[in-house]
């Protein structure tokens, strides 16, 4: 479905214990080295323009519960919530255009520049027991991320079911049965797709980069320790520049 060039093989899915971000640092582990685009989520669009990287807008997602799924919603939809949660809301997300793949795309939940970076990760991962070079993320196969409330599962699982209703005799594809005709209306970058619609609960839908990958999510915290922001990193670009293209590694 997509270029499955794998930008981020050298990434490993690591299984650990406790889920303890502060034991990071003192391990060792740089956040740094996962990434060097945490500037796209401080800079206005203006000064994003003028290195090359556009920006998209996409809306707001729905948080009925404040439990973030980041994951392929067609591979891995029923992924389990990152540990850390924000409140119920509705929240915008962007995505970060560059060498005409989505690079990024962040989630803000309150207005202003992050003071330090955590890495995202489910109940149960440490990110003190990551090795350099290692580090947690979701695996993508479908070419495709995603950010939804981990409740919405459940209307992606009641839309198949209409869907099914509709045409009892086939197997219900739920890309090419519902989710193809959001993305082509937006020439198949990204989608706000609703699964059920007289009810709340939407699905972020966008391109992951160059395809097919491993790709990790950090949170933004201000000095208070509250997110700001959740950023998906789709490893197109370094340093929050869209003028020069990274070198495969």
């Amino acid at each position: 479905m997509r270029n499955r060039i794998m930008r981020a093989a050298r990434l490993l899915l690591c299984a650990a214990a406790a889920h303890n971000p502060a034991a990071a640092s003192a391990a060792g582990w740089d956040i740094g080295k996962a990434s060097s685009n945490f500037d796209l989520v401080a800079l206005s669009d203006a000064e994003l323009s003028g290195r090359s990287i556009g920006v998209i807008h996409m809306g707001n997602v729905e948080l009925t519960s404040g439990r973030i799924v980041a994951a392929d919603p067609l591979a891995q939809p029923d992924r389990p919530a990152l540990a850390r949660t924000v409140a119920p809301g509705e929240y915008p997300v962007t995505l970060y255009q560059a060498f005409g793949r989505v690079a990024a795309a962040s989630m803000r939940f309150a207005e202003g520049k992050p003071d330090r970076w955590e890495l995202a990760v489910l109940p149960g991962q440490d990110p003190a027991t990551l090795k350099d070079g290692e580090i947690f993320g979701y695996p993508v196969d479908a070419g495709l991320g995603c950010y939804m409330d981990a409740d919405t599962l459940d209307l992606i699982g009641e839309r198949e079911k209409q869907v099914q209703a509709q045409k009892p005799d086939s197997d219900v594809n739920y890309y090419d049965d519902v989710l193809a005709s959001d993305l082509e209306a937006n020439k198949d970058i990204y989608a706000l797709h609703r699964p059920v619609a007289d009810k709340k609960g939407n699905v972020a839908v966008f391109w992951s980069g160059w395809g097919d990958g491993f790709y990790p999510a950090f949170w933004g915290l201000d000095r208070d320790g509250r997110a700001l922001v959740l950023l998906t990193d789709f490893s197109v670009v370094e340093n929050a520049d869209g003028r020069r293209e990274p070198k495969l590694q």
